[in-house]
Parts: C-alpha cells; structure tokens; sequence
C-alpha cells in the first residue's frame, strides 16, 4: 500500500491516508512496538467489542505501524462541544462500553477476576460512527482488575472538567457525574482503584502540565461525585 498524506496526530502516534480509503495506517513517533496492541484488538474483535478493524500488512515491515479501519464520524469529545451529544448519553455510553469490554474473559491472565483493561477510555478515544460507537487507542491496554479501569476513566473525566482551558469542562463535570452513577451497580470506583489510577497518571509522562496540575484535584472530585 502506498503511504499517503498525514490526516492527524495524537499525544504518540500519527495517522497517514492509504491508497485504499477503506484503511489507515497509524505510526507511533516513539518507535513502540504495535504487536501487543494488534494483538488485544484481535482478540477484542473476536468477541464482539466494537473496535477498528485490522486491515492488510502496509509493506514497511515496520513494528509501529499498524493499519486499521478508516472511521467516520466525530469522537464523543468533539459530539459534546458541538452540543450533538448530551452529558447524560456520554456518561451513559462510556459506563456501558466500561460494562461491556470487562464482561469479556482475560486473553492472557489466569487470574479469573481479571479483565482486559482499556486504561484510557475516555471521550477522545471513542469515535461516534454511523455504525454505533468504537473504542480506538488501545496502547495503554492491560489486563487487571475493572475497578481500576473505571477509576482511570473517571479520573481523566475529572481532569478534563478542571481544565480552566476547556471550554465544555462543565459538561464533563455532568458526564462523570452521570458515568460515575452508572458504575456504582459494577462495583463502583473503590478508593483503592483511585489511588492506583492516581499513581498511574502522575507518572504518565504524556501528561500536559495542566493535566498534572489538576490531578490531586480530580482525583478528589472522582471521590466526592461517587459519594
């Protein structure tokens, strides 16, 4: 496939038009090693959980890329400031896409409490397609318990609505709410998954200065909505 021109770019990666319009390829700057990620997606696919397909080799030969599935449509973030998508539908939609991927069995982990883990499922990893929701951006996934994946999710939802930066940060603020209200019948985000989400993101060396400034604060915000 012939690399075309660059279409976007994230906090790692960036993401080229192919010949075939169907794909893309995405390409981390870094240098990291894609095969993990394909492998997760694979299996993700496999059982019914709504992500980008896995299109054909790119011919680079090359460990960071991966070709997947060309999306159409806005991500839950860019629905929210367009005022398309209400704070109750993004809290609803992120707790259910949370209870869908944990119903599914680990890939790797013998521990049969263990699931997979997204670790960053959040408005801008969920593109809003004519077809229904996908979860894109599985770099950070993992396997371990789903608590801490719904205290990582909350958690970013809190940083974004203390953001002095961002504009709709009020509507977040109404989204965890209504995500946080959601997951309490899953198990809820017990302070321990907090504080391990907490750790995690403070040595999150992607995260802005603004990000890291709000975290204590966030982290606090996550503890008082879910009561």
């Amino acid at each position: 496939m012939h690399i075309g021109h660059l279409l976007g770019s994230g906090r790692t990666a960036d993401v080229y038009a192919l010949d075939d319009e169907s794909w893309v390829l995405r390409r981390y700057r870094d240098g990291a090693d894609a095969t993990a990620e394909l492998a997760v997606m694979s299996y993700l696919s496999a059982s019914g959980f709504p992500v980008p397909r896995i299109g054909p080799p790119s011919g680079t030969a090359l460990p960071t890329d991966l070709v997947m599935q060309r999306l159409t449509g806005p991500t839950m973030a860019e629905a929210l400031l367009a005022g398309t998508l209400t704070e109750a539908e993004g809290g609803e939609l992120l707790a259910r896409l949370l209870r869908d991927l944990h119903a599914i069995p680990p890939r790797l982990s013998q521990d049969p409490e263990d699931r997979i883990l997204h670790l960053e499922l959040q408005p801008e990893n969920v593109m809003l397609t004519p077809q229904g929701a996908v979860v894109i951006d599985w770099s950070t996934a993992g396997e371990g318990p789903p608590a801490l994946d719904r205290a990582m999710s909350s958690l970013i939802l809190a940083q974004a609505a203390l953001d002095p930066s961002f504009a709709a940060g009020g509507r977040v603020r109404g989204m965890l709410a209504t995500l946080l209200s959601r997951l309490a019948g899953d198990g809820g985000v017990p302070s321990c998954a907090l504080a391990r989400a907490t750790a995690r993101r403070a040595a999150d060396p992607r995260l802005t200065a603004r990000e890291s400034a709000v975290l204590d604060e966030a982290a606090e915000l996550v503890s008082a909505l879910a009561g």
